[in-house]
């Protein structure tokens, strides 16, 4: 048996219900065709109305990979199936990933990083601050460290600029 690693390209929002119908599949069949489905996710740190959540998220959106010994049969029973839309690859035959493209995303499950912001602000940015000693006054990105989650704002203060740091959740971003 030859198991090589496949993208599958899912309905958006889906790749879950694809990964679970895989593993249901793979029961089902019990020959071991299909030996692993993955989808990998990262967190991400959301900030609605002042809380913080942490939630989690596909790292590739609307891909599940599947490590899987491919015949037709089972290609064409997959693609039949609710909310798959394709395998990457030729339109007649699908295309195995590389070793290298498969081990980069298995790194990245491996090695799965601490929570970060959903958010990213670029330099220059006008951003209002909501809360705290400078609740409503603007300020200019001047830096944005992702890993810990703070910005570096120039607020303008009594007609000077002062250097201020803050946490993104305390800022949001002016229109």
């Amino acid at each position: 048996m030859a198991h090589l690693w496949y993208a599958i390209q899912t309905h958006s929002g889906s790749e879950l219900t694809v990964k679970r119908a895989l593993e249901r599949l793979a029961q089902e069949m019990a020959d071991e065709k299909i030996a692993e489905v993955l989808v990998p996710t990262e967190d991400l740190i959301e900030v609605k109305k002042g809380n913080k959540t942490i939630v989690e998220r596909p790292l590739y959106p609307a891909y599940a990979f599947a490590k899987i010994d491919l015949d037709t049969a089972l290609w064409h029973r997959i693609q039949s199936m609710p909310k798959v839309g394709r395998f990457i690859g030729e339109s007649k035959k699908p295309t195995p990933l590389s070793e290298k493209d498969i081990n980069s995303i298995l790194d990245k499950v491996n090695n799965r990083a601490a929570a970060k912001p959903k958010v990213s602000f670029d330099e220059g940015e006008m951003v209002r601050i909501n809360e705290g000693p400078f609740a409503n006054f603007n300020g200019i990105v001047e830096e944005f460290d992702i890993a810990s989650g703070v910005l570096k704002l120039n607020v303008s203060i009594f007609g000077r600029n002062t250097p201020v740091e803050i946490s993104y959740t305390q800022v949001e971003r002016v229109v």
